[in-house]
């Protein structure tokens, strides 16, 4: 089935508490884009850092919202504050790190939507990957197609 037109008003769309103090409000699902996207807008406490990881099947898109953050990109290692871009293509080693003092707001695209699968899934089930064994984990990583590469360079 294809993706029909969606409005997510400001106050709307799921959420998932990550941990005290970050969250995330799911904005557009892969369902409801036909699998074409899936955007989602993280609140980022300071200091708050991603995995060094990779997606398989879907390009990445950040775009800070408010704050500072730091991405590594591949090789290159790039700050920015509110109004910064960043471009993540499949299968090109990333992270992030909220590089600033104060809790900041990050909007994250994946197109197509299968790697947002794994944010979704887990706001679904109340089952965050930090509460997970290493092989549940490992599995739903792979059903996403995101891949661990190593330690978090930030």
């Amino acid at each position: 089935m294809g993706a029909q037109g969606v409005v997510v008003l400001p106050g709307q769309g799921p959420v998932w508490n990550m941990s005290p103090g970050r969250s995330a409000v799911l904005k557009l699902l892969g369902g409801a884009t036909g699998g074409s996207i899936m955007m989602f807008e993280e609140t980022v406490p300071g200091g708050t850092k991603s995995t060094f990881h990779l997606h398989h099947d879907s390009d990445e898109v950040a775009y800070v919202l408010s704050g500072e953050v730091t991405f590594k990109i591949g090789d290159e290692v790039t700050v920015g504050g509110p109004g910064t871009c960043a471009f993540m293509p499949r299968g090109v080693p990333h992270a992030w790190k909220n590089s600033g003092a104060e809790t900041g707001r990050v909007l994250f695209l994946y197109t197509p939507a299968g790697a947002g699968g794994l944010l979704e899934e887990q706001q679904r089930t109340h089952h965050p990957i930090a509460s997970m064994n290493e092989r549940e984990a490992a599995e739903l990583r792979q059903r996403h197609g995101w891949e661990i590469v190593g330690p978090t360079p930030l």
